[in-house]
């Protein structure tokens, strides 16, 4: 299954890209985030609020990553090894759930955790960049 959320930023690469990987600061200016721990060098939990019913509910989504910074092809890659989306990268491979596992990625893993939580990241971060542009 591949999910894929675009967003346009108008803001130099360099700023948006230093907000994407300083993820401890997150919370700070992502208000979905509950919390960013750094568990050793490239380990890092995280934990969303996830909305339900045009935000009027919240459910807290929680994982763990493996971390990849490479500055040089300005990317940051994921690899989750613990919580709902274990096995997923930057190109998503889904949970192994037996039966419905296809289905369950296709109809609720992707389109409704991973979507709700990566839409508003990239708001979060086009907010904090975007502000910090005008400001200059």
């Amino acid at each position: 299954m591949r999910t894929v959320d675009r967003l346009r930023i108008h803001a130099p690469f360099p700023r948006v890209f230093a907000a994407a990987s300083s993820v401890a600061r997150w919370p700070a200016i992502l208000p979905h985030y509950r919390w960013v721990r750094f568990l050793n060098d490239d380990l890092v939990e995280m934990a969303a609020w996830r909305p339900f019913a045009r935000g009027l509910l919240k459910y807290p989504a929680w994982w763990v990553s493996e971390m990849t910074i490479d500055r040089p092809a300005g990317e940051i890659r994921y690899r989750h090894v613990r919580g709902v989306t274990t096995g997923m990268e930057v190109k998503w491979d889904g949970p192994r759930w037996p039966l419905v596992g296809r289905l369950a990625a296709n109809l609720v893993i992707g389109p409704i955790f991973i979507h709700g939580i990566a839409s508003r990241t990239l708001a979060g971060i086009k907010r904090a960049v975007e502000m910090d542009t005008h400001a200059r």
